[in-house]
């Protein structure tokens, strides 16, 4: 074998070396664990989480519990009929309004509603029903003045024949929910979401959309593509909890919100910065 033959081999077997992970797609990287700064017990932690400057909303399929986000005290909850509320999925606070994504999984033909609930009197005030739309509705969030929602599916339990997880898809709506843009999600996020999807999604400040599965304990960071319809992953990160739902602080840099289905708790840790990621 010749030397620029080697030369060649050698230059190939390096690149390979060198490429980043599908879990780094893009090279940014985040290995630093997230620092945990609050932990507290709540009866309803068993599918997402939602916070406000001084509360968080932890949620089960039909109630709802408020609790001191610092001190973990609870100071209210409301709790709804299971044969309306069937699978409350996740909230997320938008002003006064806890607005919460919700489905009747594991039944189908999938069908999604969006309910809305006064933060201060914890009382239900408002519904929307989506319909049987993309698929399961998982989690909702307000982002750019447009709403994000996320419409999954499932590989067994609580699919639809026919499709499985690689059907979930994320989609952007108006302020009066007309459809503005749909986005599936790229292939390295899906493999790690298997048999699951998404059940946690928030906008961060650094521009990202961050989501996560159903029980890996690391979350996926995604920008939109610049053309075509698969969103970017641009990096895995260490996560505190094992999937769920999620929530970014508004009013505390840094902090992402999420519960612990197997012990009953929230928790509030400092995410590590991603490199490459820019605050808009």
């Amino acid at each position: 074998m010749g030397q620029s033959v080697l030369r060649a081999t050698f230059a190939c077997l390096l690149a390979l070396t060198a490429a980043p992970s599908l879990a780094n797609p893009a090279g940014a990287s985040a290995t630093v664990a997230p620092v945990e700064l609050h932990r507290h017990a709540a009866a309803e932690a068993r599918q997402g989480i939602a916070v406000d400057r001084d509360h968080a909303y932890v949620n089960d399929n039909s109630a709802i519990g408020k609790y001191d986000k610092r001190t973990g005290r609870k100071v209210a909850s409301w709790a709804g009929d299971p044969a309306q509320f069937i699978h409350m999925n996740s909230c997320v606070v938008i002003r006064r309004q806890l607005v919460c994504a919700a489905s009747n999984y594991p039944a189908t033909p999938m069908i999604s509603s969006v309910e809305w609930f006064d933060t201060r009197t914890m009382r239900h005030v408002a519904s929307r029903s989506l319909g049987p739309a993309y698929g399961s509705l998982t989690w909702l969030d307000w982002h750019q003045g447009h709403w994000w929602a996320m419409f999954a599916h499932y590989d067994g339990r609580g699919g639809e024949p026919g499709r499985d997880h690689r059907y979930s898809v994320l989609v952007r709506y108006d302020r009066a929910f007309a459809e503005t843009g749909v986005w599936r999600l790229p292939d390295s996020v899906l493999a790690q979401m298997a048999p699951y999807s998404s059940s946690g999604g928030s906008w961060g400040g650094d521009g990202l959309l961050y989501m996560t599965g159903h029980d890996r304990r690391e979350a996926y960071a995604l920008r939109l593509p610049t053309a075509g319809s698969t969103l970017v992953h641009v990096a895995t990160v260490p996560f505190a909890s094992p999937g769920q739902a999620i929530a970014w602080d508004r009013y505390e840099p840094a902090l992402l919100w999420s519960i612990d289905r197997s012990t009953r708790q929230f928790i509030g840790a400092r995410m590590p910065p991603i490199a490459g990621a820019q605050t808009p």
